[in-house]
């Protein structure tokens, strides 16, 4: 079941594909991305905090690669705890119209600290990024990624997925 939401959320975002003679993104340009979330009890306890950004190279005037951190924060009853996600992410961006750029790719990398089990994680992706003007933009983006620790594991852990979704604002220069 997984597998064919997989393969229909790829096939959904080529419904976005449009062609134009000016692309946003030029080769060589660089992307900045900021986006968070947190959430408490009524009391302010139990607190947790999550923040990641990325930084992105475009190696054609479509396709990106990005370096993407995130940390998580977890106010436990007797202590708190760190961990983060690393990962190395390629996107393939379509340009609908000057404003709206979908993108599809996938991620590779590793999470480690106190909240997950020290493992790879990898996936495919979607989204989509608004751009407000020349060089500022909000994004939103899917993943589905699933862990394993060895390559062995990738078939049997694929369908154990989880779907991730961020949001946030972006900087291209």
């Amino acid at each position: 079941m997984k597998k064919m939401l997989i393969c229909l959320f790829i096939a959904g975002a080529m419904i976005f594909v449009g062609s134009s003679a000016a692309m946003a993104y030029r080769a060589g340009e660089m992307e900045l991305t900021l986006g968070g979330i947190g959430s408490s009890d009524e009391s302010l306890d139990g607190t947790d905090l999550n923040v990641g950004g990325s930084l992105g190279y475009f190696l054609t005037d479509a396709l990106s690669v990005a370096l993407r951190q995130d940390v998580y924060y977890t106010d436990l009853p007797k202590s708190d705890a760190f961990s983060g996600v690393s990962r190395l992410a390629m996107d393939y961006h379509f340009e609908v119209n000057e404003f709206l750029y979908p993108f599809i790719g996938a991620n590779i990398g590793y999470m480690y600290g106190d909240i997950f089990r020290d493992q790879w994680i990898a996936g495919p992706e979607i989204g989509l990024k608004y751009f407000a003007n020349e060089t500022t933009f909000i994004y939103g983006l899917i993943e589905y990624s699933f862990t394993f620790k060895s390559s062995d594991d990738i078939e049997d852990n694929f369908d154990d997925g989880r779907f991730g979704y961020s949001l946030g604002i972006g900087f291209k220069f």
